[in-house]
């Protein structure tokens, strides 16, 4: 009797265990692009919960489908997500910079495949756009001033194919000749809903 419950017992433990680690997943994203293929990003809402939340509803929304990469720095970032195309746009709203110099505790480095959100000079400006890191130096400059949130853990082959290939129109504001277009993007949360703080 003492046997049955035993094996009973760690059954329901392993069952209890099992369930806790699919509630504590990070969200993975799928991201299709045009002509080079798909990448999965990481996020990690450890660092930068709100801005995970942004991300997540954005791409729930369907805000992303057909926006494109419209900015590339060689050695630097490749930035996307405006719908205007050419980095003036966003969603019509912004979001709080969860960063050090803005008062949050974000520890992590942007080195090469993190991803991050694009701002202007005010530091709670960010809203769609965003950045990924092509260079571990990057870090130097980005580190405590911009709100990473994620990482490319699929594909950064691809990321690096777009540097290598993509010609740049202006080489001082980094505008691409021709945006690279972003197809499709779908998120997997694993059932975790992410409550979004908006500023109007």
């Amino acid at each position: 009797m003492n046997r049955l419950f035993k094996i009973i017992l760690t059954m329901l433990l392993i069952f209890i265990l099992a369930g806790c680690s699919n509630n504590y997943q990070n969200p993975i994203v799928t991201m299709e692009i045009e002509n080079y293929g798909s990448i999965k990003i990481e996020l990690y809402p450890e660092y930068a919960e709100n801005t995970v939340a942004n991300f997540v509803n954005l791409i729930e929304d369907g805000f992303y489908d057909g926006l494109s990469f419209h900015r590339l720095v060689p050695g630097f970032v490749l930035q996307g997500g405006d719908p205007n195309g050419d980095g003036t746009g966003g969603p019509g709203y912004t979001i709080d910079g969860e960063f050090k110099s803005n008062g949050y505790n974000n520890s992590l480095s942007h080195t090469k495949g993190v991803i991050s959100m694009a701002r202007s000079q005010n530091y709670n400006s960010a809203g769609s756009q965003f950045f990924i890191v092509l260079d571990d130096s990057a870090s130097y400059s980005l580190d405590g001033l911009y709100a990473g949130f994620g990482k490319v853990i699929e594909g950064m082959d691809i990321i690096e194919k777009i540097e290598d290939n993509e010609k740049i129109a202006n080489n001082t504001t980094g505008a691409l000749e021709k945006n690279v277009i972003i197809t499709k993007v779908t998120v997997n949360t694993y059932g975790k809903e992410y409550k979004l703080k908006k500023n109007i």
